[in-house]
């Protein structure tokens, strides 16, 4: 009931930014704000902070554990491996951690998070698909795979272009 209470909570929220953002722009700049669904689901953002370096968070519920699962990643992009005619659709790879908050057990870890990252061409959007392997380090050392699939929409005016 939570959960879906979330999710409604959610696409409202995301629906109330696209109405009253004016200026949006690419999305290998600035910040975006979106949703994952899988394992974990949840709210995902990423910022840009460079032309293949993006910061990627998310704040979501695992359904390991029933638990609320953080983490922030280091992603580079790379923009020539799969050539597309519209758009681009860099894979991208990188390294980060992790927090999963569970009643009775707090595990922390590193993400490995592997993925392809579609950007639209006249729209501020990206949809994502990502594949993390996670090895767990505290409290015991455990190896897990998360993955999802995500939509991120782009805002602000604090950009270079591109």
């Amino acid at each position: 009931m939570i959960y879906r209470v979330c999710s409604i909570s959610l696409i409202f929220l995301l629906a109330l930014i696209l109405v009253t953002t004016h200026e949006v722009e690419a999305q290998t700049q600035g910040f975006g704000l979106g949703i994952i669904v899988g394992e974990p689901t949840g709210i995902s953002g990423k910022l840009w902070t460079g032309q293949t370096v993006a910061f990627a968070a998310g704040a979501a519920w695992s359904f390991e554990g029933e638990s609320l699962h953080l983490h922030l990643d280091y992603l580079l992009h790379n923009f020539d491996v799969i050539p597309v005619g519209v758009g681009q659709l860099p894979v991208y790879f990188g390294i980060g951690g992790r927090v999963n908050l569970q009643d009775d057990d707090t595990k922390i870890g590193v993400r490995i998070p592997v993925g392809l990252n579609y950007h639209f061409e006249e729209a501020p959007v990206d949809l994502f698909l990502e594949l993390v392997p996670i090895m767990d380090m505290i409290p015991d050392t455990d190896f897990f795979l998360n993955g999802g699939l995500g939509l991120r929409f782009f805002f602000g005016k604090n950009r270079k272009s591109n």
